[in-house]
């Protein structure tokens, strides 16, 4: 078995997937994970909840809200000034590009949907994958930071390794099937044990597997 899919495997049989995606909306999807970017898990949550109870979650309604609304709705997230001019700025774009509706996006062939979701204000190619696997099902595994992180402290990628570097090597080691699985456990492995900060080293599962040299325990 080659290195990569072992570390693969482990984590597959070792860890416990413990959330799922709320929504199959692909708008909504958009919007929660915009607001995932820089903050917590809990903080967005919180952000997106009160959104979709202050306004509601639709292409319409938001672009029909006063932003000052949307600004103290989502200001858990963190960057909210930010953040509701981009929500504003995707809202209209998906309106006057798809007639608000992404789903046609949604059973298009993986660049092409990427491409199309890419090209909305504020969404890069992290942003775009999520909504694609987590709505349409494509057989992609999107990389956050804790991801990033943990496939160069592996060796599963070089240093210097780019989005797509990762993402292509993660897809390769990983069966088809799981590879939404494998996404949500390097997160939640990248959150508890694999820190940024002071990493739980001797409490992991892939220690003997792992060259990283500051490691911890």
């Amino acid at each position: 078995m080659k290195r990569n899919e072992e570390i693969v495997e482990r984590i597959l049989d070792h860890y416990e997937r413990s959330w799922h995606p709320e929504t199959t909306d692909p708008f909504k999807s958009l919007v929660r994970t915009i607001l995932s970017q820089n903050t917590n898990g809990r903080n967005q949550t919180m952000a997106y909840r009160r959104l979709e109870s202050a306004i509601g979650i639709t292409p319409e309604n938001i672009v029909g809200a006063d932003i000052r609304r949307i600004r103290e709705a989502i200001r858990p997230a963190g960057m909210h000034n930010q953040r509701s001019k981009t929500l504003k700025s995707v809202a209209e774009a998906v309106i006057q590009r798809f007639d608000g509706d992404l789903n046609p996006v949604m059973n298009k062939p993986y660049p092409e949907a990427r491409r199309d979701l890419m090209d909305l204000p504020g969404v890069g190619p992290k942003t775009a994958d999520v909504v694609l696997m987590f709505v349409a099902g494509k057989e992609i595994v999107p990389v956050d930071r804790h991801i990033f992180r943990i496939s160069k402290r592996l060796g599963i990628v070089p240093d210097k390794a780019a989005y797509d570097e990762v993402r292509l090597a993660l897809e390769a080691a990983t069966p088809s099937g799981r590879r939404e699985d494998i996404h949500v456990l390097l997160i939640q492995l990248g959150r508890e044990i694999c820190r940024a900060q002071k990493p739980k080293c001797l409490e992991c599962v892939l220690d003997d597997l792992c060259p990283y040299p500051e490691k911890s325990g």
